[in-house]
């Protein structure tokens, strides 16, 4: 809704510059998009006499003016306009001067036409970013010869020319709510205003005079669908003279973004902007028998709209019909021979209240939303109509356009009761958390239509959003002052912390990031043809996924039961894009079917790929337990994978390059190269690495919590011990028997070699580890270490491993 100041002027007196205004009316409610002053980008363009009009020696079409700019001596302009000759002499125009701009920027300089000194320009409509509509006494096509009469003002060479065409208005632009359709209007907005800043609010109620004529003669109204039309207003006006509208009633329009066109379409559209009410008007000779219907239209019937476009109307419209068609579409727009003609005499005025829903869908279903579908779908007040008309038939006598008949026909079906709400300051004050007096609420509502009476708020008609206790209360905060209400902490619900799951989720993230990863987001459905990729076994559970019933395409069809298919595809793709090395992991779930008929389970899982140069399985296996790790888990193991190690993805895993971790007997995570097959694939032709790890699973371990130590106070031990075992002993069987052999001392345990070779019998290897022991009661003896190196030989015997 752009907002004329000038009009604003007529209802509230507002002292106060623009953008303090936009500023408190956004802090009441009524939000700013923006303003913007007409004649913003015109400068120096000033009021010229004709002083003299001569032929230019040079050209057969130029002429060569001296004008009057309220300087001390003439200026000369070369003009090749058609409508500047002699016989101007005398009138008054626009000259743009030396240094002028012009709308888009246009700079004005001296210079020389055709040899002959120009020191400025003299402007057409065009020029000054007007059209013909803004002044139908001027021509499209020539120099704007200003009309002393329809400026309505005293013109002089050297006046500013925004001043003396009324180019000076500044229009502000309100976003309006659906819900405050009263706001669509200079009436609302001045209401508003003269409530923001607690002014007198000047508006008067139309009255007219008319000719004493009975209505009824020559229209007969009936409204057939009343839950279509809650009420219409017919009225009439003979002895119509078609016209331009007033250059007042023109800028106002301007300043509105309406085109002017004619006064009996300028008061119609004046009337919607001024009081919200969608007008319409017809010419009486194409209502048939004078009768009008508002109804549903009929099946099969068209209608042929003022744009032009034949339209095939259906049974839920809502129509305006004389006694045989429909004339107009209720709300939206009339027909072709609805309009005003150039040689129309008597017009049917029309001021109604459709139902908003109604409207909506109408309009939405033709294709044609107007200016006026979009307030009557927002629902307006059925009170507001006869005030409308009243005003329409006002401006009537007052341009002069017409005798409007003194007799109206109100056909009014509007049931709706006034709206009242309990007036209960002690309960608005505990709900804004404010101490505002009883006096004040009172003085904030009246100042916008309400009246408080009894202990009871009457809600005037045209606020149809005021339903309850809660929004008196908004609309006395707003007028008190959001910014005055102090700040207080949220009560009735619990502290807002993040849940152990966003908790782990956030920690592995983060430990993630730490190791050099870079996190990736894939889709949860994919194709069935994923787990062939992996090499998933024909009878794994894993292929009974949650089937999606209308899925995108067969790439994404089912929802996954596990995550490393999603990696491949990454990686697949960083690959063909001669990505040389990547590091990636995702935080994602899986789906998990259950009973039929129930939602899949979804556990989250982490998933891990890498490939690259330098590379190795060292790499992921490190990967794994520095996650681990920095979650504080400190019993798992870890050891090599078999086919019935828990994880149906093993087979997806280079047999023999691949581990799993375990907690107790629960695998946690699997980890390894990928299977030549798989790469193959996927395309991709260098060593892969991946890794799941099973994050939900993690959620129910109890984890130890972290304690500090103190520094030790005491040496540590460190002994050396080589062995020699089979090839297929895991170096962590080897390392869980030297720590429990050793016991409380133990500090930790490193493996720093191993070895096969010639020295080393076939299907053995040798290993060394250094042991740290440390007691923390005491300098550890000689005779305590050397006993818990007994006890470590002994353990590894157990397993044929001999020392070295």
């Amino acid at each position: 809704m752009d907002l004329s100041m000038k009009w604003l002027a007529d209802y509230v007196d507002v002292d106060a510059p623009v953008k303090t205004f936009c500023s408190k009316m956004t802090m009441t409610g009524s939000k700013v998009e923006g303003y913007e002053t007409e004649g913003s980008e015109i400068s120096k363009v000033v009021v010229a006499k004709l002083l003299s009009v001569k032929p230019h020696e040079n050209s057969d079409h130029l002429v060569v003016c001296q004008v009057d700019v309220g300087e001390e001596n003439p200026v000369q302009i070369v003009t090749g306009a058609p409508n500047i000759r002699e016989e101007n002499v005398g009138d008054l125009v626009p000259a743009a001067l030396n240094g002028s701009t012009l709308p888009g920027g246009i700079k004005i300089k001296n210079g020389k036409l055709r040899g002959v000194e120009s020191n400025g320009m003299l402007c057409s409509l065009g020029e000054l970013g007007l059209t013909v509509h803004d002044f139908p006494y001027a021509i499209a096509d020539g120099i704007f010869i200003l009309n002393e009469d329809d400026c309505g003002k005293k013109l002089y060479p050297g006046m500013d020319i925004k001043e003396a065409i009324g180019l000076n208005d500044t229009s502000v632009e309100f976003e309006i709510t659906s819900n405050r359709a009263d706001c669509l209007s200079v009436l609302g907005l001045a209401r508003e205003a003269a409530a923001t800043f607690d002014k007198p609010f000047n508006y008067k109620y139309p009255e007219y005079k008319g000719v004493c004529e009975d209505i009824n003669k020559y229209l007969d109204i009936e409204i057939e669908n009343s839950e279509l039309c809650y009420r219409y207003i017919g009225g009439i006006v003979r002895n119509v003279k078609i016209g331009p509208s007033p250059l007042w009633m023109r800028e106002r329009l301007r300043a509105s973004g309406v085109r002017p066109i004619n006064n009996l379409v300028d008061i119609t559209n004046y009337v919607m902007l001024e009081y919200g009410q969608p007008m319409h008007a017809f010419d009486i000779r194409y209502i048939k028998d004078g009768k009008i219907r508002i109804r549903n239209a009929k099946e099969g019937e068209t209608i042929t709209t003022l744009d032009g476009v034949t339209r095939e109307l259906s049974p839920e419209m809502p129509v305006i019909a004389d006694a045989e068609k429909p004339v107009a579409v209720a709300g939206v727009m009339g027909g072709e021979y609805s309009g005003i003609m150039d040689d129309t005499t008597t017009v049917v005025f029309e001021s109604a209240c459709f139902h908003g829903a109604s409207v909506r869908r109408t309009a939405k279903k033709l294709g044609m939303r107007t200016d006026a579908s979009a307030r009557f779908e927002k629902g307006l007040d059925a009170n507001g109509t006869l005030p409308a008309i009243l005003r329409a038939f006002e401006l009537c006598e007052l341009l002069g356009c017409g005798e409007p008949f003194d007799t109206l026909i109100d056909k009014n079906c509007n049931t709706k009761p006034q709206v009242t709400v309990p007036f209960d300051p002690e309960w608005t004050n505990a709900f804004l958390g404010t101490d505002i007096p009883a006096e004040d609420m009172i003085n904030y509502l009246e100042r916008i239509g309400f009246e408080v009476k009894d202990g009871t708020v009457y809600s005037p008609s045209f606020r149809i959003d005021i339903e309850s206790k809660a929004d008196i209360a908004e609309e006395i905060a707003r007028f008190y002052g959001y910014d005055k209400i102090e700040g207080t902490i949220i009560t009735g619900v619990a502290n807002a912390k993040l849940t152990d799951k966003q908790h782990l989720e956030e920690k592995v993230e983060r430990t993630c990031v730490a190791m050099g990863l870079s996190q990736i987001n894939t889709f949860s459905f994919i194709s069935p043809k994923y787990y062939d990729k992996i090499c998933l076994p024909k009878d794994s559970k894993l292929r009974s996924g949650v089937v999606i019933t209308n899925p995108l395409g067969e790439d994404t069809s089912v929802m996954r039961t596990t995550v490393i298919p999603s990696m491949m595809e990454v990686l697949a793709r960083n690959y063909s894009l001669r990505n040389p090395a990547v590091s990636l992991f995702e935080i994602g779930n899986e789906y998990l079917p259950t009973e039929a008929g129930k939602l899949p389970n979804e556990p989250m899982r982490l998933a891990v790929g890498m490939y690259g140069d330098g590379v190795d399985f060292y790499d992921i296996k490190g990967t794994v337990e520095g996650l681990l790790d920095s979650l504080g888990l400190v019993d798992y193991e870890i050891e090599a994978a078999k086919p019935d190690c828990g994880f149906d993805e093993v087979s997806a895993f280079h047999p023999g390059r691949v581990a799993v971790a375990k907690i107790g007997e629960m695998p946690i995570a699997i980890f390894g190269e990928l299977h030549p097959d798989v790469l193959e694939n996927y395309g991709i032709g260098v060593k892969a690495y991946c890794a799941k790890v099973l994050i939900a699973e993690l959620l129910d371990i109890d984890i130890p919590e972290k304690l500090y130590k103190p520094l030790p106070k005491y040496p540590a031990t460190t002994r050396d011990v080589a062995l020699i075992c089979d090839d297929e002993i895991p170096v962590a069987a080897l390392e869980k028997l030297i720590k429990g052999a050793v016991g409380s001392i133990l500090e930790k345990v490193t493996l720093f070699d191993v070895y096969k070779g010639k020295q080393i019998e076939d299907g053995k290897k040798s290993c060394a580890f250094s042991i740290s022991m440390r007691s923390h009661d005491g300098t550890l003896t000689d005779d305590q270490a050397d006993a818990a190196m007994k006890r470590v030989v002994k353990a590894l015997r157990t397993v044929d491993a001999q020392i070295r």
